[in-house]
């Protein structure tokens, strides 16, 4: 006990003895620090298995597909075949839910004309690991190598959905593709978060800067975006779409908001993705 106190006052007096001009702004750094870690942590809300609509999987007539990667986490995603053609949708999706919340995309792409493998990042669903902004990155690279054992990478089409266009821009950025997709698109994790904490936000999130990489794809761009988009406004797609090399197309869903494209686009969601799909063919035999 007489140890503990004498401890006590030696750390009371070490604190009394640090300048106001240096205990300031080593206190506001260390606010700064943990604030960064929560906002960093919070960019993803992934539901893990058992949790979610499983039984969607025999509707759905999707395959399992497992990747092993390198850092020892395992990725789980599901594949729909489109009989008959020779595309295939690298579907990355948004930082909620998993997979089995998809259901929709599944079934319009594939009516579109396009297979489909749609991975969950690690830690969402079935798969291993916790998610970070390079674990994403790598997970997607695991299933592009995939499919690159049994496909050209022109018949590869990359699709993003919110969070996920910063991975498929990051992905399509270094590899060939036949074409990518981007539906609510942001030009940079900061730019977001300045739209609900103005000033404040940027400072905590510094992360998936996808205006700098969009220069790099040399494939056709299709963007999507809600007019009434209320998490990603649509000038951030915009920037992005300035952003990006030719040949690129824009694609303003009325009335839309960030999670309900295919809802509000109804049969014209299948209708532009099938138009973009047949673009393709004539874009790469130029």
């Amino acid at each position: 006990m007489v140890a503990a106190h004498v401890v006590s006052e030696c750390y009371s007096d070490l604190v009394l003895r640090i300048p106001w001009y240096v205990a300031g702004p080593l206190l506001i750094a260390i606010v700064v620090l943990a604030l960064q870690f929560v906002a960093a942590r919070s960019v993803y809300f992934p539901t893990h298995h058992p949790e979610g609509f499983w039984n969607l999987q025999a509707e759905l007539g999707a395959t399992d597909v497992w990747l092993d990667l390198a850092d020892h986490v395992r990725i789980h995603g599901w594949f729909v075949a489109c009989p008959g053609s020779h595309l295939t949708t690298l579907f990355l999706h948004g930082n909620a839910g998993n997979i089995t919340y998809r259901g929709e995309r599944f079934r319009e792409i594939a009516a579109a004309g396009s297979s489909i493998l749609m991975i969950d990042y690690r830690g969402y669903g079935k798969s291993t690991g916790r998610p970070s902004e390079n674990g994403l990155y790598a997970d997607a690279q695991a299933a592009y190598d995939y499919l690159l054992k049994t496909r050209r990478p022109q018949e590869i089409l990359v699709h993003g959905e919110s969070l996920g266009t910063a991975v498929a821009v990051d992905l399509a950025s270094r590899h060939q593709c036949g074409g990518v997709v981007l539906e609510a698109a942001f030009t940079a994790a900061s730019d977001v978060a300045a739209t609900v904490l103005p000033v404040i936000g940027p400072l905590l999130i510094r992360s998936f800067d996808s205006r700098r990489k969009i220069t790099r794809i040399h494939a056709p761009i299709l963007f999507i975006h809600g007019s009434a988009d209320r998490t990603i406004p649509t000038k951030l797609g915009r920037a992005m779409f300035d952003a990006a090399p030719e040949p690129k197309f824009f694609w303003t869903v009325p009335g839309a908001d960030h999670n309900d494209i295919v809802e509000r686009a109804g049969p014209e969601y299948r209708r532009r993705l099938r138009s973009f799909y047949e673009s393709l063919q004539a874009w790469s035999s130029e």
